[in-house]
């Protein structure tokens, strides 16, 4: 087993401390640099600390290092998964732009009961994040209809806006068109179908679980929408073609093309833009993808280095020396994506970065591709849906500003029973869950 060489890793401790001393300007700035910003700068600085370095024992030129740094940028992996990313933000703009968001809202809560509108509020967020996957899009689209729920009906504001994170982070790592779905299933090399299908047995239980919780905490309030909420099905349609699509296992890329084409067609004939219009919000799709793709790109190269120069190693042996047998393996996994996510404030950018970790202690012990996937999204979901500083929880928070009460990001998180729920289920299933034969 090799030991490694611990001071590979300090690129990614530069890093860290960027992003968050980055993080803190920028809030107190106003969020002057930008969502993504201190992730890009942060990447980039240390990857030319990366470059500085070298293995132990060697001197390898600018030559040989930037040669194996294109080589881990250019993996078939990360290739595959910028690709689907810029398909995702095509899709996800033309069927927002096409009414496909509003009508699925106002669908899922018209045939829902007023005596359980904080639950619908979650159980459609569940529907919204696995259909356009974003996490935070679905809040932003929910968060008015939570505030309305709360202040009409005396309901915690904090609790209603919780329904709506959770509902959020339901899908956040169940869509097939996720980015952190489309990160973990190609660092993994497993199918998004067979990543689902792993998710959802640990999903669906967490998932009943807050319905209930939810349903128990407003017992006895009834909500009744003032307004008529208006919906048109066929609009919802291009949603439930790349769902179910995807779910019987057919291409990705076909799926999301051919979506974003029915979107686009069903938004002109309806008159909500032209043809020529339908190129600028493809392309405004595209370029939301922009900072994920390239920090990934970066994240690749990085990895690279820090591995030619053992630092993986040395993070592998010292993991290795903590794991006993599979299940340890496991719990390893989770424990590993979930300090990167509370130190990275982004589930994608975790995933990426402690991908092939993970896939590297998977191989040791013997754990299944879709497993290893699963695990990384659920871990870095559960802790992207509780910590305050995350963009989840601040767009939440961000949402009640204008309402008679406004809550910060830290009253919200007690009420965000599906990410605790999650993790728990996750781990139950891990420790208890019976070896096949």
């Amino acid at each position: 087993m090799k030991k490694g060489n611990p001071f590979a890793l300090i690129p990614i401790v530069v890093f860290l401390v960027l992003f968050i001393a980055v993080g803190i300007i920028d809030n107190s700035h106003g969020g002057m640099f930008g969502d993504s910003l201190p992730a890009i700068v942060g990447f980039v600085i240390a990857l030319v600390v990366a470059f500085l370095q070298n293995p132990k024992g060697q001197k390898l030129s600018f030559e040989e290092k930037l040669n194996n740094m294109a080589r881990g940028a250019g993996d078939e992996n990360i290739m595959i998964m910028c690709l689907v990313f810029i398909l995702a933000g095509a899709f996800s703009a033309s069927v927002k732009a096409a009414g496909g968001v509003d009508s699925t809202v106002n669908f899922g809560l018209s045939i829902m009961p007023g005596s359980v509108a904080v639950v619908g509020v979650f159980v459609v967020g569940c529907f919204i994040s696995t259909s356009m996957g974003t996490s935070v899009g679905t809040i932003v689209a929910l968060a008015p209809i939570a505030i309305g729920i709360s202040e009409k009906t005396g309901i915690a504001m904090p609790l209603c806006i919780g329904a709506a994170v959770c509902g959020a982070m339901f899908g956040d790592n169940l869509s097939m068109i996720s980015d952190t779905t489309i990160a973990a299933t190609r660092t993994q090399g497993c199918d998004m179908k067979d990543k689902f299908r792993e998710n959802f047995k640990i999903a669906l239980p967490a998932a009943i679980l807050t319905a209930i919780l939810l349903f128990l905490r407003t017992k006895g309030n009834d909500y009744v929408m003032e307004e008529a909420l208006e919906y048109n099905f066929i609009r919802i349609v291009p949603y439930l073609v790349v769902l179910i699509g995807a779910l019987a296992g057919l291409n990705v890329f076909m799926l999301l093309v051919g979506g974003t084409v029915l979107s686009l067609c069903i938004g002109i004939a309806y008159g909500d833009f032209t043809l020529i219009e339908s190129f600028g919000i493809m392309g405004e799709g595209i370029m939301g993808m922009y900072d994920i793709t390239v920090i990934s790109i970066i994240v690749a190269g990085l990895v690279s280095l820090v591995r030619q120069n053992g630092g993986i190693d040395w993070l592998l042996y010292i993991i290795r020396r903590c794991i006993r047998g599979p299940k340890g393996a496991q719990i390893g996994i989770a424990a590993l994506s979930s300090v990167v996510d509370c130190s990275t404030a982004n589930n994608t950018v975790a995933i990426v970065i402690a991908g092939p970790i993970a896939k590297e202690i998977a191989s040791d012990y013997d754990i299944s591709p879709k497993r290893t996937a699963s695990l990384l999204d659920i871990f870095t979901s559960v802790f992207q849906g509780l910590i305050p500083y995350g963009a989840q929880m601040l767009y939440a928070s961000a949402a009640t500003a204008t309402a008679a009460v406004s809550v910060s990001s830290v009253e919200i998180v007690p009420f965000c029973y599906y990410p605790i729920l999650l993790g728990i289920c996750a781990l139950v299933f891990i420790i208890f869950e019976k070896k096949k034969s």
